[in-house]
């Protein structure tokens, strides 16, 4: 009878939603501590396991033969003052790994402090998103606006600050930067768009990631991604996800 009455406690604990907040081996939150900060977004932990913010991008330090972009070091700087040796818990997206083998988390203090929401809100950090982990998306925007509109720190620097259409020179070819202007002309149900002399696209593949695309002529939008050229010699972009692109006006 005693096996059975931790059995269906078991069951209960399982099954039962009020305790999804509270339990990590049911919501898969976890803690760990930190032992190095790498960089602006990337730290490890005493176990050696490297961790990635979710959802933002840092500017670069300096890597190998790579020299660092600007505000690199104070993102960086910026991570140790609020991390360093500290027990900081995990929370996870939908995919939980990239590429290199690194977890991606949003991390938070023991206070509950959001820790990739605080480099925003410092104008250190940028949002960077892929599906599927879009989930915390429009909160980390609306931070970001605010750190633009008040030029803090990498947002009054030119490597970082938005750009005007006009302001389009060879020299930025392969930065990732933050463009506005005006849709011109619009093709293919709103899969492609012009912001004048900028064809911004959404390729097939992350199509799924937008509910509706409705950008209409003449709507002022904001569009990141990795400036590129056409054979053609024509100012292109691509967009992956929704929060790549929004209108502004």
């Amino acid at each position: 009878m005693i096996i059975r009455g931790f059995a269906l406690l078991a069951l209960l604990l399982l099954v039962q939603p009020s305790f999804a907040g509270s339990l990590s081996w049911i919501t898969y939150d976890r803690w760990v501590t930190v032992q190095r900060v790498l960089d602006g977004d990337t730290f490890k932990t005493t176990k050696g396991e490297k961790i990635r913010l979710l959802g933002i991008n840092t500017p670069e330090i300096r890597h190998d033969t790579s020299p660092a972009q600007p505000f690199g070091k104070q993102a960086k700087n910026a991570l140790i003052a609020l991390i360093a040796g500290q027990q900081v818990r995990l929370t996870f997206d939908k995919e939980k790994k990239d590429k290199y083998g690194r977890t991606l988390a949003h991390v938070y203090l023991r206070g509950g402090l959001w820790v990739n929401a605080a480099l925003v809100e410092q104008g250190l950090a940028h949002v960077y998103t892929f599906v599927p982990n879009i989930s915390a998306a429009k909160k980390l925007l609306v931070i970001e606006r605010q750190a633009i509109a008040a030029k803090r720190n990498m947002w009054g620097h030119k490597r970082w600050r938005v750009l005007a259409i006009k302001q389009l020179r060879t020299s930025l070819l392969g930065q990732f930067r933050l463009v506005r202007g005006v849709v011109t002309k619009v093709e293919q149900n709103g899969w492609r768009f012009e912001l004048g002399k900028l064809t911004v696209t959404v390729p097939k593949r992350y199509r799924s990631a937008f509910k509706r695309n409705n950008v209409k002529s003449g709507q002022q939008m904001l569009v990141r991604g990795k400036l590129r050229m056409s054979k053609k010699r024509k100012w292109f972009l691509s967009i992956h996800t929704a929060s790549d692109a929004y209108h502004i006006n």
